[in-house]
């Protein structure tokens, strides 16, 4: 059995030297769009929400 474990962490470093990472500009470029894109979404459901709210509160009127 350990000989079993020791052999899956063998194969996970070999793999993981295989692995391509990406640069800094890579990195940055992709944090910048994950930032943007939840500004965007967080801003449109707040839309949403005040949309719902004032509409239930005429209705409820």
């Amino acid at each position: 059995m350990a000989s079993k474990v020791g052999g899956f962490f063998l194969e996970c470093i070999r793999e993981l030297k295989l692995v391509v990472w990406p640069g800094r500009n890579d990195v940055i470029a992709s944090v910048k769009v994950v930032i943007i894109s939840t500004l965007i979404i967080a801003v449109l459901l707040g839309l949403l929400d005040f949309g719902f709210t004032a509409a239930f509160r005429a209705i409820m009127r």
